[in-house]
């Protein structure tokens, strides 16, 4: 084996840790995977002979890789009007791809995600590596040209933005099932105060619904509206078929048309009743997406 295949080897190790940062860091699988590409065309280049410890080798260069895509991202302000929804992870119920298991430990909800994207790019890297990965302030510090101090200060900022947001859902998958599914059962039978009851008085819902004038995209607040909205949204649909999935490991719905996902419900639920609700229902964003079988 030459030194490229052995090195090659090494990084595969490291893979799935690295693609995991990247989608925590940009909350999208395509430009995740672009990161841990652009790491490895890094450590071909540079090779492996002064690094002690490939593996925070690895992650610091990850971390700056997506840093400075995300102030890319910024400084281009490229965020459409209406909500952007990070990219979800869909599973059947009752298991999930082992890939995609290694990307949502510590249950990196889609609401997590969500909250994490009104973080700057520094508050949101100091947070993600080392609150998710451990990693030492000292070593996040270089990254972002900051003291160790600093740096801490950063994790601290996001922390308490977190503070408060409907982004911890219950462990109980059942529970969070059964209240989905009450949900559901509400809005199609068009009983209000039903679904009024099993949403928290001050949820939030975000849909992404694509480019205009076919998508819309919304936010709205209060169990009130949550609830006339979902309301709305039965009037309007067409006889797409839910099929109960986890997103991002959480008890979710996908609905299709022709057996073709159409919409991707995720749900966040804190204390038996629904805080968060995120949709996806672009189409071309549903169409870059990895579905497994979902019956």
């Amino acid at each position: 084996m030459d030194e490229h295949d052995w090195l090659a080897r090494r990084f595969e190790g490291h893979r799935t840790h690295l693609r995991a940062v990247a989608y925590r860091m940009l909350g999208s699988l395509s430009e995740a995977d672009d990161a841990v590409q652009e790491a490895w065309l890094r450590l071909s280049r540079a090779g492996s002979e002064d690094v002690d410890n490939l593996g925070g080798w690895l992650t610091t260069v990850v971390g700056r890789i997506c840093l400075d895509m995300l102030r890319s991202r910024k400084s281009r302000q490229e965020d459409p009007v209406g909500a952007q929804l990070p990219d979800p992870i869909i599973g059947r119920e009752g298991g999930i791809d082992p890939e995609h298991q290694a990307l949502l430990a510590d249950s990196v909800g889609l609401a997590l995600l969500v909250v994490l994207d009104t973080l700057d790019p520094a508050e949101r890297l100091a947070f993600v590596l080392h609150d998710m990965f451990a990693l030492p302030f000292d070593e996040i510090a270089p990254i972002v040209g900051r003291s160790s101090a600093a740096t801490r200060q950063l994790a601290s900022r996001a922390r308490r933005r977190l503070q408060g947001s409907p982004t911890v859902p219950d462990a109980d998958l059942g529970r969070q099932r059964a209240v989905v599914d009450a949900f559901f059962a509400a809005a199609r039978d068009g009983d209000f105060d039903a679904l009024v009851s099993v949403l928290d008085p001050d949820v939030i819902l975000r849909a992404e619904g694509g480019a205009a004038p076919a998508g819309t995209s919304r936010f709205v607040r209060g169990a009130a509206t949550v609830a006339s909205q979902a309301l709305m949204f039965r009037a309007t649909g067409d006889g797409g078929v839910p099929h109960p999935a986890l997103v991002n490991g959480a008890a979710g719905m996908v609905i299709t048309k022709d057996g073709v996902p159409a919409t991707v419900f995720a749900f966040t639920v804190v204390d038996g009743r629904i805080a968060a609700i995120d949709i996806l229902a672009d189409p071309d964003r549903l169409a870059a997406l990895d579905f497994e079988p979902l019956d």
